[in-house]
């Protein structure tokens, strides 16, 4: 007599790795969805670092703060060299999400200006990943206790 041999797997038991397979990409991409988004608000401080960098570079080389009208402008292409030390390429001036970072001059509370990045919306306030971030805020935390 012979002894049947089983190979292969059963429907369910087929089922059943799918449905674990399913469990697992979906916890993973909950959890790297949330580590995109701060990566991007990460990389948006510190692009708008870069920027005060360059406009505290731009105060030095011509005595004054970019104006209201001219703004970030004044550092990238036409306004600037690119040998200049505050120039910076148009790109440089886009946060994460593509929108062009905001500067206001003067900034409130009597600093000389404050850059901004509107967050994944492109729109002001919000919360989350849509929370504008702020070079004041920045500064705050750099300069605090």
């Amino acid at each position: 007599m012979k002894i049947a041999s089983r190979s292969g797997m059963t429907l369910v038991e087929v089922l059943a790795v799918v449905v674990l397979l399913g469990i697992i990409a979906a916890t993973l991409s909950l959890g790297f969805s949330g580590a995109f988004g701060k990566g991007k608000r990460e990389i948006a401080k510190t692009g708008i670092g870069i920027v005060i960098g360059k406009v505290e570079s731009y105060k030095i080389d011509t005595g004054q703060w970019p104006d209201a009208s001219t703004g970030l402008a004044a550092l990238t292409d036409g306004s600037a060299a690119p040998t200049s030390a505050y120039y910076l390429s148009p790109q440089q001036l886009l946060d994460p999400w593509g929108n062009a970072y905001q500067f206001v001059v003067p900034g409130p509370d009597g600093h000389p200006y404050e850059i901004l990045s509107l967050g994944a919306d492109g729109q002001p306030g919000g919360s989350g990943e849509n929370t504008d971030i702020s070079s004041l805020n920045l500064r705050a935390k750099e300069n605090g206790p």
